[in-house]
């Protein structure tokens, strides 16, 4: 029988781990290498399992259904705020997979990212190094467009007959600089690689093939310059860590997730986890008072509807282990000093 404390803290190698229960559906991995689908279907065998699992059991309001529209009709980025845990990311899956829009491109922001970075990223050394490999005498044998490869933004401008889905993920994190970089981008819809640029001078045609964000299949480019076809449909997310400039904001369809209330916490559990039964009713009701007084996620509240029900523990261990899987996230919340 599965058993899930496979860790006893004993320092006694033991094989355990294949005692584990089946992983819940948002924690699957396959870990295997699989191109993309074309951008018109559905096909989720080349998508992660758990971000399959995310688009299929997301659970929108009415709202994010309004402004969703909004944003796809004005071709305009939708900047979604929220607390951790509401949805934010979850939605560009959802809308990705309802809409056939392929594989949804990711950009994780660090305060680190460029926008260049979201654009393409180009190897110069691994062009010198080709160049020696043939002698130095003459051009290298393979072209700029070899040591290139498009990020997940200029990705989502490709001319595309149908929109990409972008996500671009807590932006908030990002330095000052970048929502204002971005603004151009976005607003025209094109981008230029400033090598292909160069090199389409001594091209016949003008044509390079570049490596797309997540594919090993190239993209055409001509002459270095790419514009969108269809607008990506663009979600930046945001935890409400910093403000943004007004003509940043002024440029997005705006959305603010809320704390989901009971009615719409059952509708989650039931999308992930089947429906409630009265023990996950009782954790969901525990889950709302603790969040009144403190910062929870909504996948804290699944973690430990799942793990005690294949747990088999009694009443009060169920109850100390869901409060030990529903922390708080701010540290502030607890009294802690750090």
């Amino acid at each position: 029988m599965p058993h899930w404390s496979v860790y006893t803290g004993t320092n006694e190698p033991h094989d355990g781990i294949a005692e584990l229960p089946v992983p819940p559906p948002w924690r699957a991995f396959d870990g295997g290498p699989a191109l993309p689908p074309p951008a018109d279907t559905d096909d989720e065998s080349a998508i992660s399992p758990d971000r399959a699992h995310r688009a299929r059991t997301y659970v929108p309001t009415p709202e994010s259904i309004q402004l969703v529209n909004a944003a796809l009709c004005l071709r305009r980025p939708l900047l979604v705020t929220g607390p951790p845990g509401t949805g934010k990311s979850s939605l560009a899956y959802a809308v990705a997979r309802e809409l056939r829009l392929g594989p949804v491109l990711r950009w994780n922001i660090t305060s680190r990212s460029t926008l260049a970075d979201g654009l393409y990223q180009y190897d110069p050394l691994s062009r010198l190094y080709a160049a020696r490999r043939d002698g130095g005498h003459g051009p290298a044998p393979d072209g700029v467009e070899d040591h290139l490869r498009l990020g997940p933004l200029g990705t989502a401008l490709l001319p595309y007959d149908r929109p990409r889905a972008l996500l671009v993920d807590e932006i908030d994190k990002s330095d000052l600089d970048l929502p204002n970089d971005l603004l151009n981008v976005l607003e025209e819809g094109q981008y230029e690689i400033p090598e292909l640029v160069r090199a389409a001078r001594h091209s016949p045609d003008g044509r390079a093939q570049v490596l797309a964000d997540g594919t090993d299949t190239p993209a055409p480019v001509l002459r270095g310059r790419v514009r969108c076809r269809a607008f990506p449909f663009v979600v930046l997310t945001s935890n409400g860590e910093r403000e943004f400039p007004p003509a940043f904001l002024r440029r997005c369809v705006r959305l603010r997730l809320r704390r989901p209330d009971h009615t719409q916490l059952t509708d989650i559990v039931r999308a992930h986890l089947g429906e409630p039964d009265a023990q996950a009713q009782t954790l969901i009701t525990d889950f709302l008072t603790r969040a009144g007084t403190g910062e929870l996620a909504t996948d804290q509240l699944l973690n430990a509807i799942y793990l005690t029900g294949v747990a088999g523990l009694e009443a009060d261990s169920r109850e100390k282990l869901a409060e030990q899987l529903m922390p708080y996230l701010s540290a502030a919340a607890e009294g802690d000093g750090f």
